[in-house]
């Protein structure tokens, strides 16, 4: 099972950008999923999480300019990200809780993809 990032790049403060998150492989369920940020010499911080279901918690940090959404079809999970700031600048990686068979849940990270914001 994979999880794989893409979407990030270079953009400069108050501009947007959209991260998706596609796990592959022999998966039985995708459970709750979740965004981390990890700026260079920090430590890892969790940004937001969504559950199969829809229910959605941020990051006190995202002040209303993130959405985390997924599309279980897809096995994907997104990270639409608005009025970006320079402090926002870190790797971004996606967090999965999968399931191989019934019950048989672990951990999943992807490889992060790089999110810089330039002032």
């Amino acid at each position: 099972v994979h999880l794989v990032e893409s979407g990030g790049g270079s953009v400069q403060a108050g501009g947007s950008l959209t991260l998706s998150c596609v796990a592959s492989g022999n998966i039985y369920s995708l459970n709750t999923m979740r965004w981390y940020r990890q700026a260079p010499g920090k430590q890892r911080d969790w940004v937001a999480t969504i559950s199969p279901g829809g229910i959605i918690h941020y990051a006190d940090f995202v002040e209303g300019r993130f959405t985390i959404s997924r599309d279980n079809a897809k096995n994907t999970v997104y990270l639409q990200m608005n009025s970006l700031k320079p402090e926002d600048t870190a790797v971004y990686y996606c967090n999965a809780d999968i399931e191989l068979s019934p019950k048989d849940e672990y951990d999943s990270w992807g490889q992060g993809t790089q999110v810089t914001v330039s002032s």
